[in-house]
């Protein structure tokens, strides 16, 4: 699935408004993650922190009616990349770091875990580590066999 800009933007300005929703008293950072929930049917666009309070809220019109059955799988690198160009935003919400943009799935379920925002790491989606175990595995073996 591809995204036009206007999805990004829209993306971009439900974020941004998220993010005003925490106080910005530096004292007082709340310790919570930001979850995401897109609902096919409508398009909507759903943003809550650890309590299930919703921050905000939008449609995203090029997903209203979409019917597509791997839905989910293929708005999670929109989102990503969404949160990545707006990183000014993204990695700057007033709670405490580290925290997560999760999607969420309709019953709240954990569908992926998106962006990890932190001081000394990002982490971006499980895709990035994927087969790192095994690479790990090649070269403890490969040490093993030079010894």
């Amino acid at each position: 699935m591809k995204a036009c800009e206007q999805t990004y933007r829209q993306i971009a300005r439900a974020l941004r408004k998220a993010a005003t929703k925490f106080p910005t008293n530096n004292d007082c950072l709340p310790l919570t993650d930001i979850f995401l929930q897109v609902k096919q049917e409508s398009g909507e666009l759903l943003v809550y922190d650890d309590d299930s309070r919703e921050l905000t809220r939008c449609v995203v019109e090029e997903w209203i009616g979409n019917t597509e059955e791997h839905f989910y799988s293929e708005v999670q690198p929109i989102l990503v990349e969404a949160i990545q160009r707006y990183k000014e935003v993204t990695e700057n919400f007033p709670i405490l770091k580290p925290y997560s943009f999760v999607l969420i799935g309709e019953d709240g379920e954990t569908i992926a875990d998106l962006y990890l925002v932190d001081d000394e790491t990002i982490f971006i989606s499980d895709k990035l580590m994927e087969g790192l175990e095994k690479d790990l595995d090649d070269f403890w073996e490969n040490i093993a066999h030079i010894h």
